[in-house]
């Protein structure tokens, strides 16, 4: 009866505040289905972490052992890396590519958001945590906030997945506004060569080797990327391939979501940074739509087979979303222009370029610092 009395009497508004955050993010995962598979363990956290003397959070609590096990350690995120590799078909990128360039163009807001908020007083190592929001790529932002800026993985966490479900609202503005009709309307030319066993085996350990060479920093990241996609190709482990897609993905995802959830407690939540955080992630999914826009329009100025700009914009990490809606603004522009195989290409090679920018970002600010 103690206990209860105490629970209550020290029940306040910010933890009222809190349960409402942690039900927006359910609703949201139900309702919407924005990214439900986070939102909605991370919503459940939220509520599980702010209860007056949760016995699921402090030295002895089970959330907290799974923080320190799995999130302190870059454990889950890293398992994350793996079930995700054994998912992507990295073909459409095989077939075409310099689709690459994009894959790499795309990430522009990383850098200018660090940049942001470095301004806006942040020191160099939380900066790079909120601009690494920009890489639309949920266990980099996890990976990279852990490392530098601990207190602040609850909101770049749920910045980085809420605009990753949100993609489809983001892009589409800043697309029309840096494209006239008539670019969104160029068609590509659809005949795509047919990728040998070989090379898709080859492609995941080249990959880990020239990433791993250039920028060490990124081989945790790139390399369980890459063992999850060679378990897919090797074609000789069917059972393991199926398991990291399966059975590791939906394990990690669940656990990941609710520990991260129980990191948001209302001390650290509600705060003026929290909003500055949001603020920022914006900011970077804009640029990463821009840059990746803006350099395929520079590319028309070359090329004699011109690219759809749109493309361009699927160069975020955010797979495969951000394909699917540059495919269904090209429809609505022109219901016979099938641009989706490009598009998709870009998609995969921005899951290489988020993670290799990560590592780029560990790298120099580690130096730095």
């Amino acid at each position: 009866m103690k206990a209860f009395i105490e629970g209550i009497s020290n029940l306040t508004l910010s933890h009222v505040v809190m349960f409402i955050i942690g039900g927006i993010l359910i609703y949201l995962a139900i309702k919407k289905e924005y990214e439900p598979m986070l939102l909605l363990p991370i919503g459940f956290g939220i509520i599980l972490a702010n209860i007056p003397f949760s016995s699921a959070i402090g030295e002895n609590g089970f959330l907290t052992i799974l923080y320190n096990a799995g999130i302190k350690t870059e454990l889950f995120p890293i398992l994350i890396f793996i079930a995700v590799g054994a998912m992507i078909d990295f073909s459409p990128l095989l077939q075409q590519p310099f689709m690459i360039f994009f894959g790499a163009a795309a990430q522009l807001g990383i850098f200018l958001t660090i940049i942001f908020a470095y301004i806006l007083g942040f020191d160099l190592k939380e900066a790079a945590s909120i601009g690494i929001i920009g890489a639309a790529d949920g266990p980099t932002s996890i990976y990279v906030a852990n490392l530098f800026a601990p207190k602040l993985l609850g909101p770049i966490s749920v910045a980085a997945y809420s605009y990753m479900a949100l993609v489809p609202i983001i892009q589409p503005p800043v697309i029309r506004i840096l494209t006239t009709k008539e670019e969104r309307k160029i068609r590509m030319d659809l005949r795509m060569n047919k990728v040998s066993k070989t090379a898709k085996i080859l492609f995941p350990i080249a990959v880990t080797f020239v990433a791993g060479v250039l920028v060490p920093s990124s081989v945790p990241l790139v390399g369980s990327l890459m063992f999850g996609n060679l378990i897919r190709e090797s074609g000789v482990v069917e059972r393991l391939s199926k398991a990291a897609q399966n059975e590791l993905a939906n394990l990690v995802t669940l656990l990941l979501g609710i520990t991260i959830g129980s990191t948001m407690t209302a001390d650290k939540f509600l705060t003026p940074t929290t909003l500055l955080i949001f603020g920022m992630g914006l900011i970077a999914f804009i640029f990463d739509t821009a840059g990746g826009v803006l350099f395929a329009k520079f590319l028309n100025l070359f090329l004699k087979n011109k690219v759809n700009p749109m493309v361009g914009a699927a160069g975020i990490s955010a797979f495969p979303m951000s394909s699917r809606v540059v495919q269904k603004m090209a429809q609505e522009e022109d219901p016979t222009n099938f641009i989706l195989m490009q598009a998709a290409g870009a998609n995969v090679a921005g899951q290489i370029g988020s993670i290799i920018a990560g590592g780029i970002v560990i790298a120099l600010v580690s130096s730095i610092v």
